[in-house]
C-alpha cells in the first residue's frame, strides 16, 4: 500500500498538501511518516513529530484541518489501535491506588516549566477572553467568573478539588474573605501553593478526593474531572454531595466531548495525561441524577484555543532557559501537545463546560452574583 497516496486522497479538498509551500503544509523528512499516520492516527503522527520525521510551520492549523475534515476518524483502525482502547473500557484506570499517577507523570513535571508557560497566578485551565487582551487579565476574569457563579460570601468554607498551584483559592480568599481547603494529587503543586498563599486562610493537602472529610458551603472543581473516569463519575458526585452543605453550591469546570466514546486519545494518554478521559454531557447527567439540580450551564470552549496559543507563545519565549533541563524531544512533545489541543478546540471537537449545581434547587431560581 502506498500510504502517501492514501493521505493525499484523504486530504483532498482540505487545502493541505504534504511537502507543499503553505505554512500549514507538513514537510516530511522520513518516508515512514506516512505509514505511521495512516496506521496509528494521532499516536503515529505525534510520535513521528517527536522523532523529527516531519515538521510544520503552522502545526496548529494543519491539525485543525485534520480534525475539521474528520480525517482522524478515517485512520488508525488497526487491531493494535483497538487494543489500546480496551483498558479504558475494561478496567478502572482512575482507581484510588492509581490516583496519584497523573500528578507524578504530568503535574510534577516541573514548576519551572509551568511558571514559564502560564500567567502570573499559574492558572492551568481555560481562560476567559471576553474583553481581555492579555493572558493575565483573561485568567483573572475566569477566576472572577467562577467566584461570582459560586455566590461567595465572607466566612464561607470552600473546597477546591484539584486546586493546582492555588490560583483560585488565593483569589477567593483575597477578594471574598472565604477560607479554602485545596486538594491535589501533585506534590509539586501543593508545595508551591503553600508558598504562594502564605498568610491567607487557605490550606492545601496532597490528597485524593475520595479521602476528603468535612462539610463545605461551596465546592469547586476546575480541570480535574477529566481525570476521574467514567467508572467513578457517580462516586465522585456522591462524594461531593455528601460534603456539600444543604444550601450549598457546587461548580464543575471540565473539558467535555460532543458525544460518548472512548474519551481518550492514545498519544495524549501515553505522553501527556495518563488515565485521562473526557466526559460527555450525557455521562455527567447520569452521574448527578437524584443528587443535584443543574442550575446553570455555560460553554466557554471557544476561549481555550486562544489560551493554548498564549501558553505556546510563552513556552517558546522561555525555551532558552528551559532547555538547560528539558531536551529537544521534550520540546517537540510539548509543542505538539499545546498546538494539537488548540486545534481540537478551534475545530469544536471538545468543549469547556462550567456547570453550577445545588442539592434541592434554589427557591426562586439561581442568580449569579453581580
Amino acid at each position: 500500500m502506498n500510504y502517501q497516496t492514501v493521505l493525499n486522497e484523504l486530504f483532498a479538498g482540505t487545502g493541505v498538501t504534504f511537502n507543499g509551500e503553505q505554512l500549514c503544509d507538513p514537510q516530511v523528512h522520513d518516508e515512514r511518516t506516512y505509514a505511521r499516520m495512516v496506521k496509528q492516527a494521532n499516536l503515529g503522527a505525534g510520535e513521528s513529530y517527536m522523532d523529527g520525521w516531519w515538521d510544520c510551520k503552522q502545526l496548529d492549523e494543519f491539525l485543525y484541518r485534520v480534525l475539521r475534515a474528520g480525517i482522524r476518524e478515517q485512520v488508525g483502525r488497526s487491531w493494535q489501535m483497538i487494543l489500546r482502547q480496551l483498558p479504558a473500557v475494561l478496567f478502572n484506570l482512575q482507581s484510588r491506588p492509581r490516583a496519584f499517577q497523573i500528578g507524578e507523570r504530568h503535574y510534577d513535571t516541573g514548576n519551572d516549566l509551568f511558571e514559564a508557560m502560564l500567567d502570573k497566578r499559574m492558572v492551568y485551565s481555560c481562560a476567559y477572553w471576553d474583553g481581555a487582551t492579555t493572558l493575565d487579565v483573561a485568567q483573572e476574569a475566569k477566576l472572577e467568573l467562577i467566584c461570582r457563579k459560586l455566590c461567595l460570601k465572607p466566612g464561607m468554607k470552600v473546597l477546591d478539588i484539584g486546586c493546582g498551584w492555588g490560583s483560585l483559592a488565593q483569589h477567593a480568599a483575597e477578594k471574598y474573605e472565604v477560607s479554602v481547603t485545596g486538594i491535589s494529587v501533585s506534590k509539586e503543586q501543593v508545595a508551591l501553593a503553600h508558598e504562594r498563599c502564605k498568610g491567607l486562610p487557605v490550606s492545601f493537602e496532597l490528597q485524593d478526593y475520595r479521602a476528603v472529610k468535612g462539610t463545605f458551603d461551596r465546592i469547586v472543581s476546575v480541570g480535574m474531572f477529566e481525570h476521574v473516569g467514567r467508572r467513578n463519575y457517580r462516586a465522585f458526585m456522591s462524594k461531593v454531595h455528601s460534603m456539600l452543605a444543604q444550601d450549598g453550591l457546587f461548580l464543575l469546570h471540565t473539558i467535555g466531548m460532543n458525544q460518548q466514546g472512548p474519551g481518550g486519545d492514545a498519544w495524549v494518554q501515553k505522553y501527556i495525561f495518563p488515565n485521562s478521559e473526557l466526559p460527555s454531557e450525557l455521562r455527567i447527567d447520569h452521574a448527578i441524577e437524584g443528587l443535584f439540580v443543574k442550575e446553570h450551564w455555560q460553554n466557554i470552549g471557544v476561549h481555550y484555543d486562544k489560551t493554548l496559543m498564549a501558553w505556546h507563545a510563552n513556552f517558546l519565549k522561555n525555551w532558552p532557559r528551559l532547555s538547560a533541563r528539558y531536551d529537544e524531544r521534550f520540546k517537540r512533545m510539548w509543542e505538539y501537545y499545546l498546538l494539537s489541543f488548540a486545534a481540537m478546540f478551534r475545530a469544536r471537537h471538545a468543549q469547556v463546560w462550567q456547570i453550577v449545581y445545588s442539592k434541592q434547587g434554589i427557591p426562586g431560581g439561581y442568580r449569579m452574583a453581580q
